[in-house]
């Protein structure tokens, strides 16, 4: 696994542990020889995880929209710099330059981000890992209601289950590299049980 994509918050949040885990996971990436990608922004934990990563001579790969870099919003001190029209084009990309996606502490566009992402695994679009990185318990809810939809039926458990998420970034990395993508949605087994359902 060579290039990891992080979604993350465009403000710093509330608690210097957001920060200080951004920095760590920026930092992390760059010792293990692996390429960060992300949003290309500089503000809040996008840019202190870009920072952290280049500080400790890794590469950085930034996407981001013409919009945000007209408003001057874009790093400018990236390894590499991708301007791209809008936000599907930048998600787009980002998953094609990216062999595992993880979401540190963040507001609407970074759930957004991470659940398509899963999405798109789980339809096989693509068969790469997803995590959140579960700073003091951030996601603990989140977490707990993709749980009740596996239990409620409107997801299956196998891709649930293979949903990764841990406090610690090394653990996350681990967990990639010994990753195996579930069977995707709408497979012989889920035709199957539609069949059965049906009888």
């Amino acid at each position: 696994m060579k290039s990891i994509a992080i979604f993350c918050g465009s403000a710093l949040g509330t608690d210097p542990v957001f920060e200080k885990t951004a920095r760590l996971t920026g930092e992390t990436i760059a010792s293990q020889g692996k390429t960060l990608v992300y949003g290309g922004g500089r503000s809040g934990l996008m840019g202190v995880v870009a920072d952290s990563a280049l500080e400790a001579g890794g590469r950085v790969i930034g996407v981001i929209p013409q919009g945000l870099v007209d408003r001057e919003l874009a790093h400018p001190e990236l390894t590499e710099l991708h301007i791209v029209t809008n936000m599907h084009e930048r998600k787009s990309m980002m998953s094609e330059l990216s062999d595992g996606f993880i979401a540190l502490p963040g507001g609407a566009g970074t759930i957004e981000e991470i659940f398509e992402q899963w999405t798109w695994a789980q339809l096989g679009i693509h068969l790469k890992p997803c995590a959140f990185l579960n700073v003091e318990g951030f996601y603990d809810d989140l977490i707990q209601f993709i749980q009740l939809t596996a239990e409620k039926g409107f997801s299956r458990t196998r891709f649930t289950e293979t949903l990764i998420h841990s406090n610690s970034i090394a653990t996350v990395l681990a967990l990639f590299e010994s990753y195996a993508a579930p069977e995707p949605k709408w497979s012989s087994r889920d035709q199957e049980a539609l069949v059965q359902l049906d009888s």
